[in-house]
């Protein structure tokens, strides 16, 4: 793990285990544990060719994550944005989207925002593009961003 809260991409086949497994059990840890979720976290997308691993770390573990991934049709897709609890309002999800939508390029991104965050991801340029759904118990709305909108935050 990188110190400073650097952030790091990697394609899975590039990640060693120890990296992975941290990597996942934070996922776990927000999503599966601490949201009270118990879901199939392991979903397989992990691993098809293309994903991306984005993370932030201090000297022991990972502070923050996203996920990303290359739809059929070429769409990306943001997915898996969580923060460490002792980490959070620290700016590391903000600069992990950041990044994301400069690794994604011109292509266009879509996400399933916990309903809650919707203003927080407008701040990147992504709009609500369908109706609000339960997922687990929480509220999720579907949003995407086109390659015109900003990459960096509002």
């Amino acid at each position: 793990m990188n110190t400073a809260d650097d952030v790091q991409i990697c394609a899975t086949t590039d990640l060693d285990i120890e990296t992975f497994h941290a990597l996942l059990k934070l996922r776990v840890d927000v999503f599966v544990v601490e949201q009270e979720c118990p879901y199939a976290e392991l979903d397989g997308r992990d691993v098809e060719p293309g994903t991306k691993h984005l993370w932030t770390a201090d000297a022991d573990s990972p502070t923050a994550y996203l996920r990303l991934l290359s739809e059929p049709d070429g769409t990306a897709r943001i997915g898996r944005v969580c923060t460490r609890k002792d980490r959070r309002s620290a700016g590391l999800a903000a600069k992990l989207m950041t990044a994301a939508l400069a690794e994604s390029g011109s292509r266009p991104a879509v996400l399933d925002a916990q309903s809650h965050l919707t203003s927080w991801y407008a701040r990147f340029g992504f709009a609500v593009a369908g109706a609000d759904y339960l997922e687990d118990g929480i509220p999720h709305t579907p949003m995407s961003r086109t390659a015109s909108q900003l990459l960096r935050p509002r």
